[in-house]
Order: C-alpha cells, then structure tokens, then sequence
C-alpha cells in the first residue's frame, strides 16, 4: 500500500483529536478524546498534570486504528500542533516537575526588577515601560522562579506543550518555531532565540541551555520512539514532522496564504490572522506570530474571551435551552441560531464590547467588557445575538487594523472554529464585514494545517502553495445582505468604534476602586 495519508495530532483546549488526512485534504478518520477538567487551586490558576495531555494523546491514537478506513501502513508522516503557550518544566529524563500552567491561567508576579540599562532607558523615552512591566507580570517562568525556586532549579528544559509532546513521541527536547507563542526569549522577527544582548532575557531570565532546539515547519523534529509506538500505536520510525501552534495551522488549514484573505477563527479565544511574508505588528511593539508556512508571520489580532462568550451564555442564561436539548438529544448551540434569529439585526440598538478579559494594548490591562442600550424590550435572545454581533466587529476593527498597518486589503474571509457551525454567526459575519464569508471543507482546520505541512515535509506536495492549493476547499459560502450590511456599517462606525475611547477612563476607575482587574 502507497504511504500517503498523514496522521495529525491535534491537542486543543478541550480535547485530543487524532486525525488521518490524504493528500486532497478529505478526513479520513477521526477520533476525539476529551480533556478531564483543568485544576484551578487557586482564583485565576489553571493547571493540568502534563501526563493527562500525554496520556489523551496515546488514547485518542489507539482508538484511531479500530475505524474502518485506517491502515498503518498506509501513513507517510505524523505531524503535531496544540494549543498555545502552555508551558511545562521537565528535568533531564523529561519528567514533568510541577502542573503544566495553561495558556488560561491569570496569575501574575508583581513587584519585579525592571529592565534596566539603555534598554530601559529607551523603554522610559518610547512609553514602553509599563508594556514591559506587564510581560515580566505575565510570564509564567517569572511566577515559577519568584514563588517555587526549588522547581526552577531542577528544571532541565522549559517547555511549552508542543516540545513536551514531541519529547514524549521522539525522545528529542526539539520543537518547531511555528509553536512558539508564549512570554519567553523568542525574537519574533528573526524567528528564533533572541540574541544575547536582547531586553527579553532581563524579562524573563533563564539560561539558553534551558530552551529546547528550533526547527523551522515542514522540517523532521525526530521519529517515533519504540515507547512511544508502544503507548500510541504509532509505527516505529515515522518520521514527526514539525507544524505550529493551533491558530497558525488553522489558517493555512483555513486556505488563507494569500495576505488578502483574513482567517476568523471562533474559538475559545477568537482571532483574525493573515499570512505575510514581511514582518508587521498589527498593534505597534507587538510581534506578529510565526506562521505555520517557513519564513512567514502571522499577523493577528485577539479577542481573548472569543467564542468563550457562548459558553458563558449557556452557562447563565440558557437553562430552558439546555434542558429542551437534553430532551432531545441533542447540543443546546443547536438551538441558539433560533433564538438569534428571532431578534433583528442590531438587537434594537444592545450594543457589545467583547472585552471580557484584559488585555495589553487595545484592549490594554483596564478593560472590562460593556453592554449599552438596554431597555425594556430586550430579552436573552437579544444579549445573545449582541454577543454575536459584538464578536464580528471587534474582529472587523481587528482586521482593518492589520489592513492600515499592512497596506494590503483584505478581500476575502474565512471562518474556522466552533463559531463556524453557525449559520447564524457566518451571516452575521458577512453582514458585518460586507463581504462574502466562506468555511473550510472540514471542521479540522487546525489538523488539517499541520497535515499540510507533514505532506509538504515529507515531500508528498512540491511546496505551500501547491499543498494549500490540493488541499483545501471551500465548505459553504454565506453572502452579505445589502440592507443588514447598511445598518451593521452605521452601528460600527458611529458606535462601536467610539465605545472603548469613551469607556476607558471609567473602566480605569472601575479598577482603581475595586481592585479588579489588577493593575500592578
């Protein structure tokens, strides 16, 4: 049997999916394990045993191979992308020395030494020394170093989730520069370790010894170990192609190469990317992320609380929802494109800004989220078809940010992630953006991404833009409607955007009194 189907492994927020694609893109298999809830031992921590992830991997892998359509020796290559800027501490045999802290977790370290020297001197001149300062607060090796220095000093290597499974699949304390996305060393413009003289080592120290190698995307990280077979199934010397983060392989997953076309991904954070070979900050002084393509960048703007938001409104307000779906049998975000579409377009006027978390710059560490407008016509229906509406500006505002800052129109959308499955959310989308909204043929965009780059790594596609080419494809395309484009156009730009600037001062009074959110 020709090798030429490829393995992805996709570690998500919420579950381990193992998936085999062929060289035109079309799943062939599938299997999904959920992820057990997360430890959060303390307000704002989240935390999970690193052996969990490993472990859901193994068992998402060994379910695959009982589906009909699988065969072994059918598989070219395996390739690997997860969820982002998790991080792991292991000592030298690869042993997790402490809970793997999530890319959700909200602790910080306040009252740390700042940059000093002419770099903070020039971070005093440019106004950069409070975003300095919050980067020291966030990173988690700082946490780790201040608050448990026995651990820091066992630690071999420091890790984020990708490097960890590709130790636990290859023996190699390996990872591609395509994962990283976390508050370490990185230069995100040479994309590798910064250099020596770099303010980021004075951020967040550590010795360069205690980072694993970098390999570019589409290159081989190692091969399958025999323990490593033994615990997945997988054969024994396929090679592990390197892929990237989540994000960055859904948007080539997504079909989106070209810089015009935008990538929305509605997941648990939601996000707009476009691809650019040239290096862009979106927000001025903050990096754009590599991309899943060698040499490239993706440039991104986030929405923290993202599709999140939809959770949350199920959690506090769809109680008759849950309780009618259980009945039924089915998912009760089946039932919400009802309760969206039985409210008009504008929601009589409630108005969303999605900053339900903090950020660094827009929003920066003041912001809370708002809802205006209420009045005595508004029911659930009309906060959740807000949600939606609110979600698509910020990411319209996102996208037109990255366009000024670019010079490159975007003229094309597409739309991944839970989000994706709405025919209410797509259309709200392409109302609101006024352009045509497309989804990829599969869910598994993500998966799908990093299985472009195991097939253009193992040679089975000559390059990118042929791989993208053969393997993706459009899934359903949703036209904007003129007359709702009209309105949503109007309440964008006479509203929305005036929300935050008009906000802000009371939401830095909001946190002055209360304490929350904290502002070190």
């Amino acid at each position: 049997m020709t090798a030429e189907h490829i393995l992805a492994i996709d570690n998500g927020s919420q579950s381990v999916r193992a998936l085999v694609f062929d060289l035109q893109g079309q799943l062939i298999a599938k299997s999904r394990v959920a992820l057990p809830p997360y430890a959060t031992p303390q307000n704002g921590w989240v935390e999970q045993d690193p052996a969990v992830f490993w472990q859901t991997v193994c068992e998402a892998c060994q379910k695959l191979w009982t589906m009909p359509g699988v065969h072994k020796d059918a598989l070219a290559g395996v390739a690997l992308t997860t969820q982002r800027s998790t991080v792991i501490n292991v000592d030298q045999a690869g042993r997790p020395l402490r809970p793997a802290i999530t890319w959700m977790d909200q602790r910080r370290t306040p009252g740390l030494k700042p940059v000093g020297g002419l770099w903070g001197l020039g971070f005093a001149l440019t106004g950069m020394t409070r975003t300095s300062a919050y980067l020291q607060a966030e990173a988690e090796c700082n946490w780790i170093r201040t608050y448990q220095p026995d651990i820091w000093a066992q630690t071999h290597k420091y890790l984020l989730l990708s490097g960890y499974l590709t130790y636990c699949l290859t023996g190699r304390f390996v990872d591609s520069v395509g994962c990283q996305v976390a508050y370490i060393p990185f230069d995100y413009k040479k994309l590798d370790w910064s250099a020596p003289s770099d303010w980021k080592w004075q951020a967040v120290p550590m010795p360069p010894e205690v980072l694993p190698e970098l390999i570019p995307p589409a290159e081989t990280l190692g091969v399958i170990t025999a323990e490593a077979a033994a615990a997945t199934g997988i054969p024994q010397g396929l090679r592990l192609i390197a892929a990237a983060a989540d994000k960055a392989c859904e948007v080539i997953g997504a079909g989106c190469l070209d810089p015009h076309i935008a990538c929305l991904s509605y997941g648990t954070t939601a996000t707009v990317n476009t691809t650019h070979r040239r290096y862009v900050e979106s927000i001025p002084l903050i990096p754009p992320y590599p991309a899943a393509v060698p040499g490239a960048y993706s440039l991104e703007v986030q929405i923290f609380r993202g599709y999140w938001m939809v959770s949350w409104f199920k959690r506090e307000f769809a109680h008759a929802e849950s309780r009618l779906a259980e009945d039924r049998g089915i998912e009760v975000e089946d039932l919400f494109d009802d309760l969206v579409n039985s409210v008009e377009p504008g929601s009589l006027g409630l108005m969303l800004q999605p900053y339900w978390a903090p950020g660094l710059k827009q929003p920066g560490p003041e912001a809370k989220g708002a809802i205006i407008g209420f009045g005595d016509v508004h029911t659930r229906a009309h906060v959740y078809r807000s949600i939606l509406e609110g979600l698509a500006y910020a990411l319209r505002e996102g996208a037109e940010r990255t366009s000024r800052r670019s010079h490159v129109p975007i003229r094309e959308v597409r739309v991944a992630g839970g989000g994706s499955q709405s025919c209410a959310a797509l259309q709200i989308t392409a109302d609101i953006f006024g352009l045509p909204v497309t989804t990829p043929h599969v869910y598994e965009a993500s998966g799908l991404g990093a299985a472009i780059d195991a097939a253009v790594g193992l040679g089975l596609q000559p390059g990118f833009e042929t791989a993208v080419a053969a393997m993706t494809h459009p899934g359903k395309t949703v036209q904007p409607d003129p007359e709702r484009q009209k309105l949503y156009n109007e309440l964008y730009q006479r509203v929305y955007l005036k929300l935050y600037d008009r906000l802000h001062p009371l939401y830095e009074e909001i946190s002055k009194i209360t304490g929350y959110p904290p502002n070190d």
